[in-house]
């Protein structure tokens, strides 16, 4: 029985260490899947008709980190400068859409008209993302309409 216990105890030692280095134990990241959804608040705005709108941190395809990156907004006042006026498109199932007008003066005056889409209501259509019990999506885009692959001018921000 003496000889036997110790054996035992290395077999169990070494089998705990195999299966620790399954590859199934580390797996990696599926590549297609895109990265995980931030519910946390980057910037608020309330519209003329008193809806409170978030903007979340987001991902790569809604939210802060989508438009930043791909539109180049990167202030929270021109999304606020859209979202203090009327809705302009509204689908009747949450989806809203803002429009807005960004101005440049000076010697070399331009207007840049942007677009802001807001998500009101708990998940997206696709039911991909929630916000939560009691929260809206909020703004999901933001871009430039008439500039070139719908990025803005930096003079914006």
């Amino acid at each position: 029985m003496r000889k036997i216990l110790p054996f035992s105890a290395t077999v169990l030692t070494t089998a705990t260490l195999l299966v620790g280095m399954s590859p199934a134990a580390h797996a990696m990241p599926d590549p297609t899947m895109p990265d995980p959804f931030d519910h946390r608040v980057h910037c608020t705005s309330t519209d003329p008709d008193e809806r409170h709108i978030v903007t979340r941190f987001g991902n790569s395809e809604l939210g802060w980190r989508h438009f930043t990156h791909r539109h180049n907004i990167k202030k929270c006042s021109i999304l606020d400068a859209a979202l203090s006026d009327k809705v302009d498109r509204n689908d009747g199932h949450g989806r809203l859409e803002y429009d807005g007008v960004a101005i440049r003066t000076g010697s070399r005056p331009a207007q840049v008209r942007f677009v802001v889409i807001v998500q009101y209501t708990r998940k997206t259509k696709d039911g991909r993302y929630d916000a939560g019990r009691g929260q809206k999506i909020g703004v999901v885009n933001a871009f430039c309409r008439n500039q070139p692959h719908n990025k803005c001018p930096t003079w914006m921000n």
